[in-house]
């Protein structure tokens, strides 16, 4: 049903669902700007440094012919899910963008680090200003012409299921600034039924909500990108035991925050983007959804039957 594209780009997140309608989703952005820090590598065993070469996700889309977004998520307001964002805008046009009802606040006072203030600004301006972009504020279940219905009305289109945040969630967030707990939270349905949920920032109050009332939707499914970029959150994990993911893509993060021993004790696969680069997830495949990578070392690696392919500018090392 549709190409997915999970973007290696330094500790953030960036996806892009290439829709067989012709609609581009863009989930999150990160390393969209001009200037980017380059990570120190690392000598732990079997780490193929790929985080050093992250991939900018404006030129990315265009050296990929795309030409207008058709929606642009925002899971929720942490700079490294927005970094670039006022590129994103001014390069294309972005016709729908989904944002949280968050209430978070970045001032003078705050810690910008790396990014750059010119994006917060940006974010605060597109979320109030009229323009061609239509803001929409959505929640757990809710249906919609073109994210998950069709023209008349039936279930499907492009595939997009909210699972959370509910307004509660929101509220509670904004309450307490804990913000990762009004993350957006997504399941993709393809036409032959197979799962995949992008996962944002969520953590243990969100899961707790999900479990609660989606325990059906997420159970056994084919492929997971990890809440948090894989890190370690403090939450509980126990909903792996539920979702019991296929594959699971893993961000970008240093080693020991990252949360290798939640997968590894329930023998669940994954990929990180520091292995390899960028993974490209086609889920139209005759026999399940074929994997394929950017990084040619760790294809062989992984798989030593691996061959490129230039429809996808990847490296097919595996179906699911």
């Amino acid at each position: 049903m549709g190409i997915v594209h999970f973007l290696n780009v330094n500790e953030g997140d960036c996806i892009w669902i290439k829709h067989p309608l012709e609609h581009n989703t863009i989930i999150d952005i990160s390393n969209g700007g001009k200037v980017k820090e380059v990570f120190e590598s690392s000598s732990l065993s079997g780490n193929h440094n790929q985080r050093k070469y992250p991939v900018n996700p404006i030129e990315y889309l265009k050296d990929r012919n795309v030409n207008t977004i058709f929606r642009f998520i925002l899971t929720h307001p942490d700079m490294d899910h927005m970094d670039g964002i006022k590129n994103l805008f001014e390069t294309y046009d972005v016709l729908n963008f989904w944002d949280t009802a968050n209430t978070k606040v970045m001032d003078e006072k705050s810690d910008w680090g790396k990014y750059d203030k010119a994006d917060w600004e940006f974010y605060q301006e597109i979320r109030t200003s009229v323009s061609s972009t239509k803001v929409l504020n959505l929640y757990a279940g809710q249906k919609g012409k073109y994210y998950n219905q069709t023209e008349d009305g039936k279930s499907g289109a492009d595939g997009l299921y909210l699972l959370a945040p509910t307004l509660e969630l929101v509220n509670e967030a904004n309450d307490t600034g804990e913000y990762n707990d009004c993350s957006y939270v997504i399941l993709y349905r393809t036409g032959d039924n197979k799962k995949i949920i992008f996962a944002g920032d969520s953590a243990e109050k969100t899961w707790d909500y999900i479990l609660e009332n989606y325990k059906e939707d997420v159970s056994d499914i084919d492929l997971l990108i990890a809440p948090h970029h894989g890190r370690k959150t403090g939450g509980n994990d126990d909903y792996l035991d539920t979702l019991n993911p296929t594959l699971t893509l893993f961000g970008n993060a240093k080693s020991q925050y990252l949360d290798y021993s939640s997968w590894n004790d329930r023998g669940l696969d994954h990929i990180t983007n520091n292995q390899a680069n960028c993974v490209i997830v086609n889920t139209n495949g005759s026999s399940g959804m074929d994997v394929y990578v950017t990084y040619e070392t760790y294809a062989k690696k992984r798989n030593t039957d691996a061959f490129y392919d230039e429809k996808y500018c990847g490296w097919y090392i595996m179906t699911i």
